[in-house]
This record gives structure tokens, sequence and C-alpha cells, in this order.
């Protein structure tokens, strides 16, 4: 009994350690982010397209960006089932061709309320003509929902696949995206939700093991010590 007790608390005591030890690794990731965020601001044409940038591009993630170029609406992207404030509605991701560049940036340009009545409907967005100039955060590719497979055509979609994307359009993809920042425009709120980094989930967690490791340790002192005890003394 006393060796099992032992391995019940040594396995229970490691993985509230384990936990722990995740814990600390979202922080630093989360820290890592923000330091990002606070760097200076960066010229869009520090993207370069070739494949062996793309490890730079990744350095240079959630770091602040002005991009110039020209949008390509015809190629916009809805996706569908995203919330911004708690209310369902659109993700909408446009690419953009930077200037001087073969090069194509899809920017994740803001949120947009869809049609409860029409479930095919696009919200109604404008997009500018000619040379604009677009700020934000370099941001990884849109994360995906669940979905039933298969490929996605259309504007309206529930996930955007970047090899299919660049199969499709036939555009020099980039695989990082533009997180838009400013205010409400062009029919787009920018309230982008944080991203959360799960530390209270791990460090709730690590206490449940904890926990358990000191109840198993709790019990056999209970049951094979002090009851035995008690039983001995006399009347």
């Amino acid at each position: 009994m006393l060796a099992l007790t032992a391995v019940g608390v040594a396995i229970t005591f490691s993985l509230g350690l384990w936990q722990l030890g995740r814990a600390s690794e979202k922080t630093a990731l989360q820290d890592a982010r923000t330091a990002q965020s606070r760097k200076d601001m960066l010229d869009g044409r520090t993207l370069k397209g070739s494949s062996e940038d793309v490890l730079l591009r990744s350095e240079l993630l959630y770091r602040r960006m002005v991009v110039t170029g020209r949008w390509l609406p015809n190629y916009t992207v809805y996706l569908d089932n995203r919330q911004m404030n708690a209310k369902p509605g659109f993700f909408v991701l446009t690419p953009l061709q930077i200037d001087g560049s073969g090069e194509v940036l899809v920017v994740q340009r803001g949120w947009a309320q869809r049609s409860f009545t029409e479930r095919n409907a696009l919200p109604p967005v404008q997009t500018a003509e000619g040379l604009v100039q677009v700020q934000g955060h370099l941001a990884p590719w849109p994360s995906r929902l669940y979905d039933f497979g298969g490929a996605e055509t259309g504007p309206i979609r529930q996930n955007l696949d970047l090899t299919a994307y660049r199969q499709e359009t036939g555009l020099k993809v980039l695989e990082v995206t533009l997180l838009q920042s400013g205010g409400p425009s062009e029919g787009l709120l920018r309230e982008w939700p944080v991203v959360a980094s799960g530390v209270e989930k791990h460090h709730g967690y690590a206490f449940q093991w904890f926990g358990l490791s000191g109840l198993i340790a709790l019990l056999y002192v209970w049951f094979q010590i002090v009851q035995p005890r008690r039983q001995k003394r006399p009347a």
C-alpha cells in the first residue's frame, strides 16, 4: 500500500509541476508577443516573398507594420461564424498587392455583422481604389474553425486554406496576414478580441493535481496509520 501511495503521489505531483511549466511557457509567449507589438513600426516592404524568408517573416509576427499597396477586392473572403463583442458575423479578408512587389498580403480588415434574414447576403463594405496605406499588426494565417471538410469556394467560407487560396487566385500570397488596426471605417469594426494565454487554466489544473496528491497522502496517513492506532487503544 505504501508503494502504491508513493506512486500515486509522485504521478499527481509531477502532473501539477507539468501544468505549472505549461503556464510558464504560455506566460513567456504572451510576454514575447507584447514586446513585439511595442517595437517600432515596420514598412511592409520588409516582407520578402521567397521561401527562404518564411523564417524571417515568422520572427516579425505581432510587429506593428504599415503596408502600401492596392486592394484586390475580387478575391475578398468573408469568414463566417466569427464574433466581435459577442455578436456573430464575418471577418472580412482582402488581399493587398504590396506596392513595388509581386507579393500579396492578406489583410484581416475587420468585422461586419451578417444578415439574419438572408444567409448569403454580403455586408456592405467599402474598398478604396488606387494606392492605400494600411496599418496593423503582422499576424498568423487565420485560425481554423470546425468544418466538414471539402474545398470551399465563393466569398463566404468557414475557413481559408492558404494552399488552396494560392491555387485559386494565382497570387503570390504570403503565409502571414495583417490584422488591420484603427477605428470603425469602411463598414467594418476592428475591436479585435485579445487572445487569451490560457495561463489561468493551467494554474487551475495544477491546483487540482496538487490537491489530489495531497489527498492521496492524507488518506494513506488516515487509513494506514491513524485508524489502526485508534483501534489498538484499550477501551
